[in-house]
């Protein structure tokens, strides 16, 4: 087992060797493949290759990267303008009720596709909205129940291994739906389609020194160890939330009190300094998430899961792309966030900021984006697929 330390530094090596990868291949430029995702896929394989040299396996502590996760979305929650969520209301709403449609729309494929191979009908949730969804954390709290309650012993291997192809999925195909959306509609940044929802102003440019950088890792610091203190009693009283949620609230909410209570105090929101902190976390979490990854676990069920998850993602693109950005209004946000949905809906909420992230990077800004994707998947999500999960488990 890799010490925690020895953990983050490997996924800063992952990292740089994903940037330099993706400098000197222009298709995964072109179609906005995260850096990190490539670096951490590459890892993860050559981790597979000495797992089959050797048979001996390597494991990381996880402690770091969790850190980072919090500080993300601390640093996401600072981000947050109240009035740009009005702005942005109507496709915040959009979003959740097609994540609603989608989510039962997952297991019912999930279903047919387990029908295809004799599996028990609890497998079809496994291979649905639990471990797509819901990602690795949702299939721990859920498959040693369906393996105990529901006849179908493998729940928890089956579902992990369908959580991390999900993920690898989702970490592909993000970038290239928004390329083909973006390319086929001629979308930009403010240039949106007729009646869409306005765009948030950019960024206030200021320089990055070390004043500015210490005091937005001072703000999101104040964030996490906030969001540390609500976690706690809102656990007690029975509500399940991951501990980055109440840390992104918090972000909200000082991002939405401090400035008006002391307006001359400068405020990190939406500055380089800031964006350097939150680009750092997500870059080396999303890094170590990626090379951790035990693919010689799927080796023994890779052909079932392999169709079933093709399956999916065949439906995620197809429903995106007919459903989901039409709906959302055919605009740059709109395509900005379907390469979010990807992550969201075969990935995990990680997934789809690096998606969006490689996609705005490229063609340029969509603040409200970045704000609306994970009030879906921190508030919603969860909710919406405790209810999918128990009616399909039901019937």
């Amino acid at each position: 087992m890799a010490p925690d330390f020895l953990t983050l530094t490997l996924g800063l090596v992952v990292y740089f060797f994903g940037v330099i990868v993706t400098r000197k291949v222009a298709f995964l430029r072109n179609y906005n493949i995260p850096e990190p995702v490539t670096g951490g896929f590459l890892a993860a394989v050559a981790l597979w290759a000495f797992h089959a040299a050797t048979g001996r396996e390597i494991g990381f502590e996880m402690i770091a990267r969790d850190r980072l996760l919090v500080i993300f979305f601390a640093a996401v929650g600072i981000n947050a303008r109240l009035t740009d969520l009005l702005a942005g209301g109507r496709a915040l709403v959009v979003l959740c009720v097609l994540t609603t449609i989608f989510v039962f729309l997952q297991n019912v494929i999930g279903t047919l596709g387990t029908s295809l191979f004799g599996l028990p009908s609890a497998a079809g949730v496994i291979m649905g909205s639990i471990a797509l969804v819901g990602g690795h954390g949702t299939t721990i709290a859920w498959a040693p129940a369906i393996a105990a309650e529901h006849g179908f012993p493998a729940a928890v291997e089956t579902g992990t291994a369908v959580a991390t192809l999900g993920l690898i999925m989702a970490s592909l195909l993000g970038g290239p739906v928004a390329k083909f959306l973006i390319e086929r509609q001629k979308l930009g940044p403010g240039i949106a389609a007729a009646g869409a929802d306005a765009i948030a102003p950019e960024a206030n440019i200021t320089a990055i020194d070390k004043y500015s950088l210490m005091h937005a890792l001072l703000m999101v610091n104040v964030a996490v160890i906030l969001g540390y203190l609500v976690h706690g009693p809102i656990t007690e009283l029975g509500v399940k939330l991951p501990l980055f949620v109440p840390c992104l609230i918090m972000g909200i909410v000082l991002s939405n009190t401090i400035p008006l209570i002391f307006p001359k105090l400068p405020w990190p929101a939406r500055t380089p300094s800031l964006e350097l902190v939150s680009d750092y976390a997500l870059s080396v979490f999303l890094a170590i998430s990626l090379m951790s990854m035990q693919l010689w676990t799927l080796v023994d069920i890779a052909g079932p899961l392999l169709v079933v998850v093709a399956m999916q993602a065949v439906v995620a693109v197809a429903f995106i792309i007919m459903v989901l950005f039409p709906l959302l209004g055919r605009d740059y946000q709109a395509a900005v966030l379907s390469a979010g949905f990807t992550g969201l809906t075969l990935g995990a909420t990680p997934t789809a900021i690096a998606s969006m992230t490689a996609v705005t990077e490229h063609y340029g800004p969509s603040p409200n984006a970045f704000i609306i994707l994970p009030l879906v998947s921190a508030f919603f999500v969860d909710i919406v697929n405790v209810i999918a999960i128990k009616l399909f488990l039901a019937l």
